[in-house]
């Protein structure tokens, strides 16, 4: 069995060692494992070249697309295993796209490993396997706001919603574009008795001027909320680049 890869230039796997930009474990030292393919399609997304391929219509605010040779590789669970081991470090972020799409075969490839804590980056929309569960030691759960472009029902499915909320390993990441976004974060917090000490917000932005501009502004409503900051440290260091 293999994994469906993004890649860091073409036939190169984006397999790499960095600190943690985002979220509860930022600033952390970690291996970072990006899958490709996704089932939804943020109009925003920082990582398109991992699901608009070529011939894919769904919009995005770049209208790039991507050749999907260059941009996908495949690759043995084992083998990623090694190249995740080799890179030192007893902690693996596993990103995407969409790593869930990818399950069985991540529960498979885990099982390789040598002892690390996991986390694992979702969009929330797709439950984990008993099999890859009790593997993980932590979820960055980013719902996607309608400003992402996707649709309701695709993006944000109730009972998803209630599982994560009750699942003390799962931390949620809202990315917000503008201060009417945290209204529909506050509602679905609300709806679905989600802990605010578990949720971030996290601006939008692929560059260090547009992220210090809209933090100027969330600071104050995490603080009026109860919410988490979280800031995008990989871009203030390296820029949007791949393998950072």
């Amino acid at each position: 069995m293999t994994l469906v890869l993004a890649t860091q230039a073409p036939g190169e796997p984006e397999i790499f060692a960095s600190v943690q930009g985002e979220g509860p474990s930022a600033g952390m030292p970690v291996a970072f494992l990006r899958l490709s393919r996704c089932n939804l399609a943020c109009v925003w997304c920082d990582t398109a070249y991992t699901w608009h391929f070529e011939g894919d219509n769904r919009p995005h605010r770049d209208g790039e697309t991507f050749a999907r040779k260059a941009n996908q590789l495949e690759l043995d669970e084992a083998d990623v295993a090694t190249r995740v081991a080799v890179l030192g470090q007893n902690r693996l972020v596993i990103t995407g796209g969409e790593p869930l799409m990818q399950a069985g075969k991540l529960a498979e490839m885990l099982k390789h490993l040598p002892d690390m804590r996991v986390e694992i980056e979702t969009n929330g929309t797709i439950d984990p396997p008993g099999s890859l569960d009790i593997r993980v030691d932590q979820y960055n759960v980013s719902p996607k706001l309608a400003h992402s472009g996707n649709p309701a029902d695709l993006a944000l499915k109730p009972a998803m919603l209630d599982r994560w909320a009750t699942d003390e390993r799962a931390f949620f990441k809202f990315v917000v574009a503008e201060p009417g976004d945290v209204d529909e974060v506050r509602k679905l917090v609300k709806t679905h008795m989600i802990p605010p000490s578990r949720v971030f917000l996290m601006p939008e932005g692929t560059d260090s001027e547009t992220l210090r501009a809209r933090e100027e502004w969330l600071v104050p409503l995490c603080m009026e909320h109860g919410f988490r900051l979280s800031d995008r440290l990989h871009i203030h260091l390296f820029g949007d680049t791949r393998g950072t």
